[in-house]
């Protein structure tokens, strides 16, 4: 049982490395070496694609506070307490398509819930959901997540400014990118909460569609299974199962995160042995490779959809020293 929102610990000045997911540090280390995804955000914010689709969003929202759902709202406030996030992002719920949430805005970061959690999930995996959000935020995923929702949109919309195979292959980069980011912000949600397993339970009833009598400790065995199979033909393949998913299965997720915790990482959090902001460490060997796996990984994805690099760089390059017109198509 999650403590109540008085008792929860707080981490002065913690950092994201302190709850950081090796996959999440690796690949957006991999992203990093793609100057163009820069370049292509740089291009949307001058054509003010971002501040439009965070306009949409607010336009059909409720902003959270003191007078709309105070209790939620303070479920906010006591997670920024926890992580020790300045300048309180905007908490809003909303008509989102599923059973989810966002966090969107480079320079503005907004939080926002969809009705359905609000309406349907018990206030600790409620909790743990905007703690998960908030997770968002002091790691900095919001400057790529927001890149990632506005071309999404640009997608389904078929406004794609480039045609709709090279935008589709960094979608699915960022896609990839975006799973690893969501296990370190479970990571996140567990310190919010102050116990991991409310947040497999989130995991399990948002995956089991909130339907009652599910149990915790067999839907952990669940995972435990997944991740121990020796399906050698399985395995190496589960990465292209996930490749237009938002987020990991959720068996992957409690799998990742109860390792996590078994391995004492969140103790010694709790402990207050962690890594405060200022004192990351520095990169290793063992980073470069991970580094290097996820690069290689981005490059088939964009090889298998967008016929190669040098093909998509020129299509994106071409839009970027345009006024942003259309492009020439698939």
């Amino acid at each position: 049982m999650a403590l109540p929102v008085s008792e929860r610990p707080a981490y002065p000045s913690i950092s994201a490395k302190a709850f950081e997911h090796p996959a999440d540090r690796a690949a957006t280390a991999a992203l990093a070496t793609i100057p163009l995804l820069d370049r292509v955000l740089k291009k949307l914010s001058e054509l003010r694609f971002e501040r439009s689709f965070q306009q949409l969003l607010l336009a059909d929202a409720v902003r959270l506070g003191e007078r709309q759902l105070p209790e939620v709202h303070a479920a906010h406030l006591s997670a920024l307490r926890t992580l020790d996030i300045a300048g309180r992002p905007e908490l809003y719920v909303a008509q989102l398509p599923s059973m989810n949430a966002m966090t969107v805005g480079s320079s503005r970061p907004v939080v926002m819930l969809g009705a359905s959690l609000v309406k349907s999930l018990p206030k600790d995996e409620l909790a743990a959901v905007i703690g998960h959000e908030d997770g968002h935020v002091l790691a900095d995923h919001v400057h790529y997540a927001t890149v990632l929702a506005i071309l999404q949109r640009l997608l389904s919309t078929g406004l794609s400014p480039v045609g709709r195979l090279p935008l589709q292959a960094v979608v699915l980069v960022l896609l990839e990118w975006y799973r690893c980011a969501e296990l370190s912000c479970d990571r996140a949600a567990t310190l919010v909460v102050d116990d991991p397993m409310v947040v497999c339970r989130l995991l399990m009833d948002i995956s089991g569609g909130g339907a009652e009598g599910l149990n915790v400790d067999a839907f952990i065995q669940q995972a435990h299974e997944y991740a121990e199979t020796e399906d050698v033909l399985a395995r190496p393949g589960r990465w292209l199962t996930e490749l237009g998913r938002t987020h990991p299965y959720a068996v992957r997720r409690v799998g990742e995160l109860t390792r996590w915790v078994a391995e004492g990482e969140f103790d010694r959090i709790r402990s207050g042995s962690y890594v405060r902001r200022g004192q990351e460490p520095p990169v290793t060997d063992q980073l470069r490779e991970a580094t290097e796996h996820y690069r290689r990984r981005f490059t088939e994805i964009v090889d298998r959809v967008a016929g190669g690099t040098q093909k998509l760089f020129n299509q994106f390059s071409a839009w970027l020293r345009s006024d942003g017109g259309e492009g020439d198509g698939d």
